[in-house]
């Protein structure tokens, strides 16, 4: 189905219909029953991940030609009649850089994707200079949006006018960019390339995990610190998570990782040491001095904690990877795209260390199915096979 209307002259922003601030039942069904009538809808989320110590989905944007819609999950409003729009394989989803959106609507809505479109990804695999939807659509039509909304809360309410503005226009123009690039892509004979693309985001799994003790080997410069400043900062962690908890932040606006770090490396015995560490307030002093003194004191007296254990990987697997990574560049600087566009690392090691001796024996599994192993595959066992 051709997407009707949607290929005319964009409208100057003044002619604009105002957005649908979807927060009733009977709102969201009417919605719903429209959007089952639509060939594509545009797709964007808003979640709170910088205000909150569990993020979640805030706002949920879909466009369809002459209407923008903003759907508040906040409004105890129940979304789950939107899980037959986004499972139907008869309504193209488009999205900008979808694999955020994905995770989070499949975390906390448990939703299911089908005959899914991403615009960043389309940029990418045409190679297109920038690909960021400011630039885009600062380059295709002519809209600037406004950068000072990129950090807003999505979760406040009531939402301010200025947000919703930029909030529609993450979606608004994403139907007119899917048709401008899906002519490009039937153009350069890309459409499998990125349909394939389109399917593994659509399997996109949020992965984050909740605090755990042995986060701190993921701290950066851990390794550097001696045994029992490793202890230290573990019991630090422990104490920045149960604030962040109770606070309901984002841990990291409790204190940031290097703070942490220095306090575990000079283990300071008295409030007044603290004040010279980087990155310490004096209101953070005010309020956790106390909590930090204590938990420097049962770092010192704790058993240390034990290093995972590091795999050591062969260095003809090392060697192999390192000539697939050479021709991967070279095949991406041919193509005019980035390497990680052909191929992941990720792919690439683990076809370094199965080191498959024929095209047969590749690997067929998430990011790398069958397009990539027609289009790549004979190329890779030569590689391999050099070694």
């Amino acid at each position: 189905r051709t997407l009707s209307g949607i290929g005319n002259p964009i409208h100057s922003m003044a002619h604009l219909n105002p957005p649908h601030l979807i927060t009733r039942a009977n709102q969201l069904a009417a919605l719903i029953d429209r959007l089952h009538t639509q060939p594509a809808i545009a797709v964007d989320t808003e979640s709170d991940s910088l205000f909150v110590y569990r993020e979640k989905v805030c706002l949920i944007q879909i466009s369809i030609p002459g209407d923008d819609f903003l759907i508040d999950p906040l409004a105890y409003l129940d979304i789950s009649p939107l899980r037959s729009i986004f499972a139907s394989p008869q309504i193209k989803k488009v999205f900008h850089a979808s694999e955020y959106d994905v995770m989070c609507l499949r975390r906390d809505y448990s939703f299911t994707f089908a005959n899914l479109y991403d615009t960043m990804w389309t940029a990418r695999i045409l190679g297109w200079p920038r690909v960021g939807l400011g630039d885009i659509l600062n380059e295709k039509f002519g809209v600037t949006l406004d950068k000072k909304w990129q950090r807003h809360n999505w979760g406040k309410r009531p939402i301010e006018p200025g947000a919703l503005t930029y909030a529609r226009f993450d979606t608004h123009y994403l139907l007119q960019l899917y048709e401008v690039q899906a002519a490009e892509l039937r153009q350069r004979d890309r459409q499998a390339e990125a349909e394939e693309v389109f399917g593994d985001l659509a399997q996109s799994i949020y992965r984050g995990h909740d605090f755990s003790p042995d986060d701190v080997w993921h701290v950066k410069g851990v390794y550097d610190l001696s045994a029992r400043s490793q202890a230290i900062l573990k019991q630090l962690l422990i104490l920045r998570d149960r604030e962040a908890r109770r606070q309901d932040r984002p841990a990291f606006k409790v204190f940031g990782d290097k703070t942490l770090l220095a306090l575990a490396e000079l283990t300071p015995h008295s409030v007044e040491q603290m004040q010279h560490i980087e990155g310490m307030s004096p209101g953070q002093l005010q309020r956790y001095g106390n909590a930090l003194l204590a938990a420097i004191a049962q770092g010192q007296h704790a058993t240390p904690p034990t290093p995972p254990r590091r795999t050591s990987i062969d260095p003809d697997v090392i060697e192999r990877y390192e000539r697939l990574r050479a021709w991967r560049k070279q095949v991406a600087a041919q193509r005019g795209v980035e390497p990680d566009v052909i191929v992941s690392n990720a792919i690439l090691m683990d076809l370094a260390q199965r080191h498959p001796r024929t095209v047969e024996a590749l690997p067929t599994q998430e990011w790398f199915g069958p397009w990539r192993r027609q289009t790549y595959g004979a190329a890779i066992v030569e590689v391999l096979k050099k070694g």
